[in-house]
């Protein structure tokens, strides 16, 4: 199979760079195929049906219990100091495969080395693939056509409903991104799976939602997360084309999200095929995670037939993960229909971001959150 990319973001703490024996490494290609999947993994897979604290599922997804006391939400908020987040660095690209032994999970996990980002800096096109013309790379931009990765400059909805998330997975923090939706309870948002649950393995900690975030500046607050579903299929075996999360967050001191920055719709079976403008804050070099940028183009069809997935033109790196994907997006307003998010890339094309189609699996489980 083809070795995808991770899109997380890792935030450093002290001890960190020394993993515990019997933690991630490698699956060592054989026979010309390489691992199936670089996105971290932080515990080896088991059936969740196998601890008497396993969480309820219904209808083909699986639910966890976040920050629900006062006190949890107040121990949350407290977590993540100004420091904390500011102490955010983008995670590397995956080291030599043959180096890293064997992965439960057939998961490549991140490296934190030096060496590693500089392997990053030396990636481009894939051969025969060159920059689409007009393509737009860092700086700031407005809304435009074909662009693979720009600061966006035209304000609008987008820029409140989008956010920075904050999450702890086996005592390591990450950085992803989520949208705002608009839905019954007014606190939805919506993310990638692997930025809420690491597949077969455990679910995030200290989950917290910064939306409209901009150079550290949190103008609308904090949103800790209340409940967390993910498709069972991405729970029991980490299924990209599943790599989905719903998060239903606690009323902030503010009000409810969807009152505070409101909610762009979220849409389900629609065409697939059509353009789209993914929104995210990817922190990995060019980018530096502080800003808002966006990549826009057609949708096409997953080409290794790995995932049910589309595909988009996009240079967003690591943290740009759960990024919304806005159809039918009016760039005047900042406005349109979340159909996906930001997933994943492959090795052999880091210019082409992966999301989800969102169908009836991802109807339910919206439709689960917004009644949470």
């Amino acid at each position: 199979m083809t070795p995808i990319l991770p899109l997380l973001a890792v935030v450093l703490a002290a001890g960190l760079l020394n993993a515990p024996p019997g933690g991630p490494a490698a699956s060592p290609a054989a026979g010309g195929a390489v691992t199936r999947n670089e996105r971290t993994s932080h515990s080896s897979p088991a059936d969740p049906s196998a601890s008497p604290l396993a969480p309820r599922r219904s209808s083909g997804i699986v639910g966890h219990t976040a920050a629900r006391t006062p006190a949890e939400r107040r121990r949350v908020l407290g977590y993540w100091t100004a420091r904390r987040m500011a102490l955010a660095l983008p995670a590397g690209l995956r080291g030599p495969v043959s180096a890293l032994g064997p992965l439960t999970s057939g998961a490549v996990p991140l490296r934190l080395a030096a060496v590693v980002r500089q392997a990053r800096a030396t990636l481009g096109p894939p051969p025969g693939v060159p920059a689409r013309p007009g393509d737009s790379r860092m700086g700031a931009s407005g809304a435009g056509v074909g662009v693979t990765g720009a600061r966006w400059a035209a304000g609008g909805t987008v820029t409140r409903t989008t956010g920075r998330v904050f999450l702890t997975m086996r005592g390591v923090d990450y950085v992803c991104s989520a949208g705002a939706v608009r839905s019954r309870n007014l606190d939805v948002v919506v993310t990638a799976g692997h930025c809420a649950k690491d597949g077969a393995g455990a679910w995030a900690e200290n989950w917290t939602f910064v939306p409209g975030y901009e150079s550290g500046r949190r103008p609308y607050g904090v949103f800790t997360a209340r409940r967390m579903f993910v498709p069972e299929t991405w729970s029991r075996r980490g299924d990209d084309s599943q790599d989905l999360a719903m998060i239903a967050l606690n009323v902030s001191e503010r009000g409810h999200l969807n009152e505070v920055v409101g909610g762009q719709d979220i849409g389900f079976g629609r065409p697939r095929g059509m353009r789209a403008f993914g929104f995210g804050f990817p922190a990995d070099p060019p980018f530096d995670g502080e800003h808002l940028v966006y990549c826009s183009g057609g949708l096409h069809g997953d080409p290794h037939d790995q995932t049910r997935d589309q595909g988009m033109r996009c240079d967003l790196t690591a943290g740009s993960s759960g990024g919304p994907w806005l159809s039918s997006f009016d760039s005047a307003t900042g406005r349109g229909v979340v159909t996906s998010v930001s997933s994943f890339k492959y090795s052999d094309d880091p210019g082409t971001m992966y999301g989800p189609y969102f169908g009836d699996e991802a109807r339910r489980l919206f439709e689960t959150a917004e009644r949470a």
